[in-house]
């Protein structure tokens, strides 16, 4: 029998000791990970121009888009036409259906895009930069394909809509500064947060006394952050909602909230989904390797008694007569 060095086995830590450490890593491994989700996401996915402008593309064909952007523009030409109390009521329907047509075309698909691609670019470089200006973007473009739209549709003083380059606040100058410093905390945030989430769960795994339990807790802590998102993806669309003005449309606001957190919402099924399949193919390795040693020992057993009644039916009767 060999013996054991004394003092050897102080170098690892008391099971209760590790139990502990394990279950507290699993736990901030599984908390981080829905928040590091949402940071990766708004400092990776949202700062993607050309992931942004992907992504608000099929919007071009919403109804409820096409008509909000229809009620705008169509609003805004009405504000700068010269045109007398009487006659605006009259030339109104006209600019708001022929804008409604425009939203139709091919036209207005690439307005939308380069309007979208121009707004992204001018908030992505007020975020990163350092001058203190209001972010503005210049919607003569659109302007003037709507103007010349209505042109060719006859409808009475389309000529007469000036097409100036006015500059459509963004983002206000006072607002920078907060954002900015948010800006770079997601950026520092989307990277060490899913890191420090995944070395959390390895570590707790690691250190676990009984690792299958442990990747059983991490299993379902991963499918629970899933749920968690996703519970947060809704509440946040019922607050952003609520929170509009009253001359918004609720019904576009919601398909852009919709369409900027697809992505995430597709991470939250990930994670429930990978969750609940590791934990359940956990479960049923636990249970077949419980089950083994027991099925071994019945499967000898019963090797042995037939062995045995085969021998007792082969050998001659002692009760027997001898001739």
């Amino acid at each position: 029998m060999t013996s054991v060095p004394p003092g050897s086995l102080r170098t690892a830590p008391p099971s209760g000791l590790r139990r502990a450490l394990s279950a507290l890593l699993i736990v901030l491994g599984c908390l981080l990970l829905p928040f590091g989700a949402l940071a990766a996401w708004a400092a990776y996915g949202l700062a993607d121009t050309g992931q942004y402008v992907s992504t608000m593309a099929p919007l071009a064909d919403d109804p409820d888009v096409r008509d909000a952007v229809a009620d705008t523009v169509g609003d805004g030409i009405m504000r700068e036409v010269d045109v007398g109390r009487p006659m605006r009521g009259t030339v109104a329907p006209f600019v708001r259906e022929a804008v409604r047509s425009f939203t139709q075309t091919e036209a207005f698909r690439l307005a939308w895009d380069a309007g979208n691609r121009a707004t992204h670019d001018a908030v992505l470089r007020a975020l990163q930069g350092e001058r203190e200006e209001p972010v503005t973007v210049d919607l003569a473009p659109v302007t003037a394909q709507v103007k010349d739209r209505l042109t060719q549709d006859h409808v009475p003083l389309a000529a007469r809509i000036p097409v100036q380059h006015t500059a459509v606040a963004v983002l206000p100058a006072a607002e920078l500064d907060r954002l900015r410093k948010g800006f770079h905390v997601l950026e520092v945030a989307g990277f060490w947060l899913p890191v420090a989430a995944v070395v959390f769960a390895v570590g707790g795994i690691a250190l676990a006394v009984r690792r299958r339990r442990a990747v059983t807790a991490a299993a379902l802590g991963t499918a629970l952050g899933g749920a968690l998102l996703g519970l947060a993806l809704v509440i946040g669309r019922r607050l952003t909602l609520a929170d509009l003005p009253p001359d918004v449309s609720h019904p576009a606001a919601a398909a852009v909230y919709d369409a900027l957190t697809s992505t995430l919402r597709t991470v939250s099924w990930l994670l429930l989904a990978l969750g609940l399949t590791v934990a359940a193919l956990a479960r049923i390795g636990g249970r077949r390797r419980r089950s083994g040693p027991g099925e071994t020992r019945q499967q000898a057993a019963g090797t042995a008694d037939s062995a045995s009644l085969r021998a007792d039916s082969q050998s001659p009767d002692q009760n027997m007569p001898v001739m």
